[in-house]
């Protein structure tokens, strides 16, 4: 009987992103497909470092084996290499003992066609093409920066991150401030307070950490080991739209931080997530050297013929 993965948290994650294959891309991109082929049959039995993305889905997946008899994360390795020179990357994800079984080696082809087929809630990439696509596609996508160098301590928890406007919520207001000014934007939260904000691109993956929290049966009783946090630039008095839009979408933050301008590092830092998904360079560049961060890009969509 087919399997389904419609009731599932399914990640889709770039090899590169999961693991440290930064000389290997090297390597491609100075001397070619065929010597970047060789290395890696050659090498395909040294295990690879973690990458940017590793400590995010090893978290993740940990919730099957708390939940004896129900899965609620998959993991797809998406990469653009060939079957031929994927053997290191499955010899790396046994070594780490992760509980990934599915693939898409698409063979230099993009891959945005295949998340749709493999129902993937979120896309993890280091390529910035792929990860374009895949929001024009329709699907919450972020550009994974490197590691920072004070690498986290493991934590119980899993602990996700997420900017507001344009990530969380459409970036319908965000588009006020940036053409008209704070005034224009304050005056447009004040007037819309009492209507919830349009969904993001992200919306759907807090809406489902949501569900898993409110439907997961450890054994011993404990909640759901995930810990949410929105840390975004707004405050009073465009709070109040905020925190009514979560009430109408029936979703819990655990942690808000409402920011008005200062910087976000810090907080982070104290947080300590295993991914914070923003979508301004700006933020993303200054929280990237204290924790693991990926920027959302905005969708780009055709202009009319």
């Amino acid at each position: 009987m087919p399997q389904s993965l419609d009731n599932l948290l399914v990640v889709g994650i770039s090899s590169r992103a999961l693991f440290d294959l930064e000389a290997e891309e090297a390597i491609f991109r100075g001397q070619g497909l065929e010597e970047y082929r060789r290395h890696q049959l050659i090498n395909e039995n040294q295990i690879l470092k973690p990458g940017a993305g590793f400590a995010l889905v090893r978290a993740l997946l940990k919730l099957n084996r708390l939940t004896p008899g129900q899965r609620f994360v998959e993991v797809v390795i998406m990469s653009r290499n060939s079957s031929e020179t994927s053997m290191r990357i499955f010899n790396s994800i046994k070594h780490y003992d992760l509980d990934i079984t599915r693939a898409v080696l698409s063979g230099g082809a993009p891959l945005a066609p295949y998340l749709q087929a493999f129902n993937v809630s979120l896309f993890l990439s280091l390529h910035e093409d792929d990860v374009q696509a895949a929001v024009n596609a329709g699907a919450a996508a972020a550009l994974l920066y490197q590691k920072p160098d004070n690498v986290m301590e493991e934590l119980d928890q899993i602990r996700i991150a997420f900017d507001g406007d344009a990530v969380i919520f459409s970036d319908e207001s965000e588009r006020i401030y940036q053409t008209e000014g704070i005034e224009a934007f304050e005056k447009h939260e004040r007037e819309n307070a009492m209507l919830p904000l349009p969904q993001g691109p992200f919306a759907h993956l807090l809406i489902a950490l949501s569900y898993i929290q409110n439907n997961f049966k450890n054994p011993d009783g404990r909640a759901a080991p995930i810990r949410t946090a929105l840390v975004t630039a707004r405050s009073s008095p465009a709070h109040e739209r905020v925190i009514r839009t979560l009430r109408a979408w029936n979703v819990t933050i655990d942690e808000t931080f409402f920011m008005g301008g200062v910087t976000k590092s810090d907080v982070l830092a104290a947080f300590k997530p295993h991914m914070f998904f923003d979508d301004q360079h700006g933020h993303c560049d200054r929280a990237a050297s204290r924790v693991q961060t990926g920027r959302v890009p905005i969708r780009q969509l055709d202009e009319p013929a």
